[in-house]
């Protein structure tokens, strides 16, 4: 697919988008990584910052089927995967399809379920199937998973397992508006106390499975520089080098932000990936995939912190 039009349909998709979530154009430019790269998103925010509502609007801007999952601490794995019942009138066992089974899941604060609940996300985020009794299932080809979650601090909440946030290609903090944003947000919606509905603001499905299938093989061909996939490789081993560090990324989190990079350059019109993409997806490529040492939270660093030093420290290909 021409690059040119895919810079005109996703700028068509952000319109939409625009009717009902005020703000937040980086998240916005996440979201349509992610999807271009086939990857899952997660996004970090205090309650209240429109994070589900721009999950939300985002599905209904796209021709795809959409499933959402309040995580509550009693959800079940078998909530979100379904299960095999007995059917008495045929004497056999049929799959009662859970809400995974989908184009576009919304995990909504996923942090508020047990570990064991959010581990049934993790071989449909990285193999796009589902194993149950023995049988594995295909998810769609389009599937992928958004997740919101509020501030680990928060009470009532449960850190993500290290495999489960590996599988995620970016995780993005969704800030605070500023008070010109606020203010639209306040006019735009200070006349509800309910999340709005989507159905008021006039949003246009704009693209199908097919057409995003055909976008994803025009990124997967993008062309990266062997130098870009070097720089790639050296910021990542470097986490696992860094001294602040006690752990760094794996493998898998170089090749994605490889695929990530190849994203970005589309939708900033471009058939070839720069560094400058590389920098500008690394810390929430990577801000989730690292652990400080406990002698670096002492010394007051952070994970931003250090991710600031390694892109530093890295030389950048010319």
């Amino acid at each position: 697919m021409d690059i040119e039009a895919i810079r005109s349909l996703v700028a068509g998709l952000k319109a939409q988008i625009a009717r009902v979530v005020v703000g937040q154009d980086a998240v916005v430019d996440a979201l349509f990584v992610a999807l271009l790269s086939e990857g899952h998103i997660l996004l970090e925010g205090p309650p209240g910052t429109a994070k589900t509502l721009l999950a939300r609007a985002f599905a209904a801007s796209l021709d795809l089927q959409f499933n959402r999952v309040q995580f509550t601490p009693d959800l079940m794995p078998g909530d979100v995967l379904g299960t095999n019942l007995y059917n008495f009138q045929t004497n056999a066992f049929s799959l009662t399809k859970g809400p995974i089974f989908t184009d576009f899941l919304l995990a909504d604060e996923i942090n508020r379920t047990p570990p064991k609940t959010q581990s049934a996300l993790l071989q449909a985020m990285q193999e796009r199937a589902v194993t149950l009794d023995g049988t594995t299932y295909p998810l769609s080809g389009g599937f992928m998973v958004v997740a919101t979650q509020n501030p680990i601090e928060q009470e009532g909440t449960y850190p993500l397992p290290e495999a489960q946030l590996d599988r995620f290609l970016l995780k993005v903090v969704v800030p605070w508006p500023s008070r010109d944003e606020e203010r639209r947000i306040v006019r735009m919606h200070g006349n509800r106390t309910a999340m709005p509905k989507l159905e008021l603001f006039g949003l246009e499905r704009l693209t199908d499975l097919g057409t995003l299938q055909a976008i994803r093989a025009t990124v997967a061909d993008l062309q990266l520089a062997d130098e870009v996939a070097d720089y790639i490789v050296d910021l990542v081993r470097e986490t696992r080098e860094h001294p602040a560090l006690l752990h760094g990324a794996s493998p898998r989190a170089a090749a994605m932000l490889a695929t990530a990079s190849r994203a970005l350059a589309v939708l900033r019109g471009r058939s070839f990936v720069l560094p400058d993409d590389v920098k500008e997806l690394f810390r929430p490529a990577m801000r989730h995939r690292v652990v400080l040492a406990p002698g670096a939270e002492v010394e007051g660093l952070t994970t931003l912190g250090v991710l600031e030093q390694i892109l530093a420290r890295v030389p950048a290909p010319r």
